[in-house]
């Protein structure tokens, strides 16, 4: 071996090293920027998953007011028509009674009229 070809040699090899050591540390590099928008993504993670739990929620808790509403909304127009009912029944009441109070005017009137209409 001729000492011109060990040096070329070990100036390949010198040249190599240094493109080996500028890779590493692009490499270094991309790997701390890489753990750095991991650590972004997982934040931005918890942050979504807080966001979609305090939806859930409060839409939770608007369904369980509605539902609220509607039960007493419920009640107020069941009660409406018990009302309703009520007065209807009444009302049935008292034209029964105007009926029978005019089948009795028309069963007195009927043996007074009955006689004129013979004279």
């Amino acid at each position: 071996m001729a000492s011109g070809d060990l040096e070329s040699r070990v100036a390949a090899l010198e040249g190599q090293v240094r493109d080996l050591n500028g890779r590493v540390r692009a490499s270094q590099h991309d790997a701390a920027a890489a753990r750095v928008l991991a650590g972004a993504a997982d934040r931005d993670v918890g942050e979504i998953r807080g966001e979609l739990r305090d939806f859930r929620q409060g839409a939770t808790a608007s369904f369980n007011a509605l539902r609220r509403d509607f039960v007493d909304l419920r009640a107020h127009v069941d009660d409406g028509f018990t009302r309703i009912d009520d007065s209807f029944t009444e009302m049935h009441g008292r034209l029964d009674a105007a009926a029978a109070g005019q089948q009795q005017i028309v069963a007195l009137l009927s043996p007074v009229l009955d006689e004129r209409g013979q004279a």
